[in-house]
């Protein structure tokens, strides 16, 4: 099994090693939840209760009939105490319900009942999924049932499952395919079968050889057309893109999706988050979440319900060290800092990571130097730092036809940069420039 990868890219400080033989625990039922009404991309939801209303676990609280949308459910029970504008860790304020736990964790079952992929067709597949409110739990949050709803012209002949995880410190997904992977791979051949596939593919970097062991052996077991590969250690080895060059060597074209290319990349969390929904009617109501970072006293990974906290997951880490300043929801290369620890959990939150005063010491930026070095780690083959001025100076036309809408973020150009830029910071700013004024041409 030889080692795949792409070109370019780095290789960041390793920094899973307080968490990465750390089994999965429950978090402690929140005594209270915040539960943001848009965990995904696409359409907003409305809400389905109203305040003072009493709710069970996994019930759904809101929704919307737009395809390209995802539900949200309760992820405790107990009684409605507010609907209202929260600080979603995106940093806008979204449409939340908070939710008071009665502590009694009653589940709302509209369904129960077992029931196995192999006795549904490729519509129920995609239904099952879209009522669970599943979304990619990678951090990308893109609706499930979606992807699995390619154009009829788009014919998928792979599915790639995306184990990697390169970012620092987050060891999620590794944990998932270690303890869960009868699921994982149960997750993908239902992928599979929605999408009248054949062929799938898990990739997982090699720093990970007990989860490529794990997985190997697990879908060893089963007569489904599936490849494990081991990747080369590299960063940003998890990105669609990068994984489909790595395991399959096409090239998705500029401004084009995997399905441009006859593929549909899924990520470990979201496939065992299918093989619950569809074996025990479970929605999203929490996923696991790995607590690292030297401002933590106790890394852990802990599945943590939908809309806890920050503060409360941190706590049961056994609270920040002296000296933590920075707080990341996901890894640091493509995470957000949070403003505060009450911010809920939300279904595109891989990790929260905290980090100490004297790794976060921020340099001043310098004048560019031309080195390239930007240039030499782009996975897309950009030109960053040409990008990161004419978004700077709004030159919004420019920065377009030199594609900026292809920059997936990875923040590899800012990772290097001797000048201490921060490139990927206003490649984004004049990435949300165009969108802006997208929105306004369009309405």
């Amino acid at each position: 099994m030889g080692l795949l990868t792409f070109k370019s890219g780095i290789h960041p400080a390793y920094r899973k090693n307080s968490t990465e033989a750390t089994a999965i625990c429950a978090a402690k039922i929140p005594k209270k939840v915040v539960i943001p009404l848009q965990q995904h991309i696409g359409a907003p939801n409305k809400p389905l209760v109203k305040k003072g209303d009493i709710v069970k676990t996994g019930q759904k609280i809101a929704g919307s009939d737009a395809f390209v949308s995802s539900p949200v459910h309760a992820s405790i029970s107990g009684k409605v105490k507010a609907i209202a504008s929260t600080l979603h860790p995106s940093g806008q304020l979204i449409t939340s319900v908070t939710i008071e736990s009665d502590e009694k964790d009653e589940f709302f079952e509209s369904n129960p009942g077992k029931r196995e992929y192999t006795d549904l067709s490729s519509d129920e597949i995609r239904g099952i999924a879209k009522d669970a409110g599943i979304v990619g739990l990678g951090g990308a949050a893109f609706p499930t049932h979606v992807k699995l709803s390619p154009p009829k012209e788009k014919k998928i002949d792979a599915v790639i499952l995306n184990g990697a995880e390169c970012e620092p410190y987050l060891t999620a997904d590794h944990r998932l395919m270690l303890e869960q992977p009868e699921k994982v791979v149960y997750g993908l051949k239902a992928v599979m079968k929605s999408l009248n596939v054949s062929k799938g593919y898990i990739g997982i970097e090699n720093n990970k050889k007990d989860a490529i062991s794990a997985i190997l052996n697990m879908a060893g077991k089963n007569g489904a057309d599936i490849e494990v590969h081991g990747l080369q250690v590299k960063y940003p080895q998890g990105a669609e893109k990068m994984l489909i060059k790595a395991i399959l060597n096409r090239e998705v074209p500029a401004g084009g999706l995997p399905m441009d290319v006859g593929v549909v990349v899924q990520n470990v969390g979201t496939t065992v988050a299918l093989a619950d929904s569809i074996r025990d009617h479970k929605p999203v109501i929490e996923r696991v979440v790995t607590v690292s970072g030297t401002g933590v006293k106790e890394p852990k990974n802990l599945m943590v319900r939908i809309g806890t906290l920050f503060s409360n997951v941190i706590e049961e880490c056994g609270g920040l060290n002296e000296g933590a300043r920075k707080v990341i929801m996901g890894g640091p290369l493509m995470g957000l800092a949070q403003p505060s620890l009450e911010i809920p959990v939300v279904k595109g939150t891989s990790g929260i990571v905290v980090l100490t005063e004297n790794e976060i010491k921020a340099e001043k930026a310098r004048t560019c130097i031309g080195c390239g070095s930007c240039v030499d780690v782009c996975p897309m083959f950009l030109l960053p730092t040409r990008i990161a001025n004419f978004s700077k100076y709004d030159l919004t036309e420019k920065a377009e036809q030199f594609g900026v809408m292809d920059c997936i973020e990875c923040g590899c150009c800012t990772y290097v940069c001797p000048s201490k830029i921060s490139l990927v910071q206003w490649i984004r700013y004049g990435k949300g420039n165009i969108l802006e004024k997208r929105k306004k041409i369009k309405s």
